[in-house]
């Protein structure tokens, strides 16, 4: 259905067993990515360098990984 490099600009929810996620440093980029990313060490890495900089306080309201959007694209490439 729907890979982690799926780009979705609508704010719609996401599909049962998927959750948005903003990719950005400066400008965020919506992605949809399957749920079972959480469990993944590298995905984790992302969220935790996230953590370190921004805490649990998100500006975007949902979940923000900051990174550049080519790590992101190239870390879930690596996950499907």
């Amino acid at each position: 259905m729907l890979g982690a490099a799926t780009s979705k600009r609508a704010t719609s929810a996401a599909p049962k067993g998927f959750l948005a996620v903003y990719v950005g440093e400066s400008q965020k980029k919506r992605y949809v990515v399957p749920i079972s990313y959480l469990s993944q060490p590298s995905f984790q890495a992302l969220l935790s360098k996230s953590e370190e900089e921004f805490g649990f306080d998100h500006p975007m309201g949902g979940l923000t990984i900051i990174c550049p959007e080519d790590t992101f694209i190239n870390v879930t490439s690596r996950l499907q």
